[in-house]
């Protein structure tokens, strides 16, 4: 398997791990320049020469990707009898450089409602290095020539053609999912709301509306759904960043991607990356 397979591999089963180069050889070395090898939890693909070297780049590699919030980094390896170590000597006379990188498992944003709020959010998350899950019961909010303004997204993109129960998407996403609730309807609303807060895993929970819709939801989740206050808290709205009120799809759609990346900051900031266990968002605003 291709290095470049192997990476694909990982985000797929969206698994940390580090790929590891050959940066630099001085002298004598198993491998040149270039050399590469992806370093999974118990899994690896290529190989930078074997032996010693690779030995210690496979546990470094593996320290790091278990790491909160890694770094690339550079490391040198004399090849001699007189450098030992837990993986015994490689003596072939030169030196390498061996470069880290870092590859964390990436944000997950699902966006139940892509009308005009929700693509022009995609547009600006589409710009990002996560998986984009887009969801809409109307087809054609999903059609190709709809959505082809996402053709050069850096994200991952993830169609979901929900024709009748969009909430049994909830249930396909990965964990730590973010969710961002923007549908057509206030019912189809309602019960995204409802089973988000009964989906075990999920990131923080957005709703997009005003606050008299809010307090039309927050009775129903507690009367019908049985929620206490402390799970309906779990969904913050409004949402976006405070003090920008324009109404323009465009203006909520960079309001709310701003105050979602600000979410990704702050759980790098705490040492947690994508993980299952939810963390409350801030407050946003309209």
């Amino acid at each position: 398997m291709s290095w470049v397979a192997a990476v694909a591999r990982l985000r797929a089963r969206r698994e940390p791990g580090v790929l590891v180069t050959v940066a630099t050889v001085r002298g004598h070395a198993p491998r040149r320049a270039g050399a590469k090898l992806v370093v999974g939890r118990t899994e690896t693909w290529g190989s930078i020469g074997g032996g010693k070297v690779e030995a210690v780049a496979v546990d470094r590699a593996r320290e790091l990707a278990g790491a909160a919030d890694p770094e690339p980094e550079l490391m040198e390896f004399a090849l001699n009898d007189k450098v030992t170590g837990p993986h015994g000597v490689q003596c072939c006379g030169g030196s390498v450089g061996v470069l880290f990188e870092p590859l964390p498992v990436v944000e997950a944003v699902a966006v139940f409602g892509v009308g005009h709020v929700g693509l022009e959010l995609a547009r600006i998350l589409a710009r990002q290095d996560l998986d984009l899950h887009l969801v809409d019961t109307r087809p054609q909010m999903l059609a190709d020539e709809r959505l082809g303004v996402l053709a050069d997204a850096v994200a991952q993109i993830h169609v979901h053609r929900a024709l009748l129960l969009p909430e049994e998407v909830l249930g396909q996403l990965p964990p730590g999912a973010h969710v961002l609730i923007m549908t057509h309807d206030h019912a189809e609303d309602a019960a995204l709301c409802d089973a988000a807060l009964r989906t075990p895993g999920l990131g923080s929970i957005g709703l997009i509306g005003s606050s008299a819709k809010w307090s039309r939801f927050r009775r129903r989740l507690a009367a019908e759904g049985g929620h206490d206050a402390a799970a309906i808290e779990r969904i913050t709205t409004p949402i976006g960043i405070p003090g920008i009120a324009g109404k323009e799809p465009a203006t909520i759609a960079v309001s709310v991607a701003a105050d979602l990346l600000r979410t990704f900051e702050r759980r790098r900031g705490r040492g947690r990356g994508p993980v299952p266990d939810p963390v409350p968002p801030a407050p946003g605003a309209p």
